[in-house]
């Protein structure tokens, strides 16, 4: 056979062909004229060598199989030295995953203390889990309980002129939300892994499980659209970077707010705390439609099951758009 058949059968190219000529893998006889004269079995040799090489294999290591082919066997399999090249080219393997674990810990450690140094008011209330198909987020067990005061007061008011940076590059108008409902839950930080909590927040009722609810209105997000909320926020005082960080860790399909200046709290009087030093937001749900307050949720006394909370009044009171 001509170099241009075992190339064309096998799915190589001439230069490939060559190459493995070069190597010693498979090597054509000569014809009187100078031709290459390549055997029938070529074929199957060269389809081994790109097989194997799509597996990751180098086209040194795929010697052994073909040496197999040409000693007559059925399959490249069959051999000894075949097995013995497997076993060889998945204990590198392993071992080049192991120490690509090692830079991947490595490097988190490294993150984990940056964040700690840049954002010391942040509390580890997301934990990652790392298995088989990479890392998975779990959410933090939650507390009861909430911190802020009784809020329904603002049932029927008009939500502020009040700009937020979010954390998909834009920047929301509260007062403009567009159609439909929005729910907009206020809660007080989100923390990261490996990074302390404010002192003394662990004690204040309802302050944890601000990872759970997040997690909670991520997990049901698609009913909540369904049950007529056109779009959800969550809100708190944390800086939109940090934000970012969370909606990519958790996976968020929904934009996070930023309001460091606390300016919805001035405008609407929401409850705040103190901790550590720090001036947080009291946990609160806002049901907003045609740019009022419609209902609040306040207190939160299970940040986890929260979400479920809000589908279910809003399937139990339907817009009355849809009512219409």
């Amino acid at each position: 056979m001509r170099a241009g058949e075992v190339a064309e059968q096998a799915g190589v190219t001439i230069r490939a062909l060559r190459y493995y000529e070069r190597v010693g893998l498979v090597v054509p006889t000569r014809s009187p004229n100078g031709y290459r004269d390549y055997d029938p079995a070529a074929v199957r040799q060269v389809r081994e060598i790109r097989e194997l090489t799509a597996l990751g294999l180098s086209v040194e290591e795929t010697r052994p199989f073909v040496e197999c082919l040409a000693s007559g066997h059925g399959s490249a399999d069959e051999c000894p030295a075949s097995l013995a090249a497997y076993r060889h080219a998945i204990d590198q393997l392993a071992e080049r995953i192991s120490q690509l674990t090692r830079r991947r810990d490595a490097l988190a450690a490294h993150l984990a203390r940056a964040a700690g140094r840049l954002i010391p008011d942040s509390a580890p209330f997301a934990v990652t889990e790392r298995g088989s198909a990479g890392p998975t987020v779990r959410c933090d067990p939650p507390t009861r309980g909430d911190g802020g005061p009784e809020i329904s007061r603002l049932v029927g008011v008009r939500l502020p002129a009040v700009t937020l940076p979010a954390t998909d590059g834009s920047t929301v108008d509260l007062a403009t939300f567009g159609p439909g409902r929005t729910v907009l839950y206020v809660y007080p930080l989100t923390g990261r892994p490996g990074v302390d909590l404010p002192e003394g927040y662990d004690t204040i009722p309802g302050a944890r499980g601000c990872t759970a609810e997040a997690c909670g209105f991520r997990d049901h997000h698609d009913e909540l659209r369904a049950a007529g909320a056109a779009r959800v926020y969550g809100l708190s005082s944390q800086p939109r970077h940090y934000q970012s960080e969370l909606v990519s860790r958790l996976r968020l399909p929904f934009t996070m707010l930023a309001d460091p200046e606390f300016a919805v709290r001035d405008a609407l009087r929401l409850p705040t705390f103190e901790v550590g030093g720090l001036t947080l937001y009291g946990r609160a749900t806002l049901i907003v439609a045609d740019g009022r307050v419609e209902h609040v949720f306040s207190p939160v006394p299970a940040p986890d099951r929260h979400a479920v909370e809000v589908l279910d009044w809003l399937r139990t009171h339907p817009a009355r758009a849809a009512r219409r």
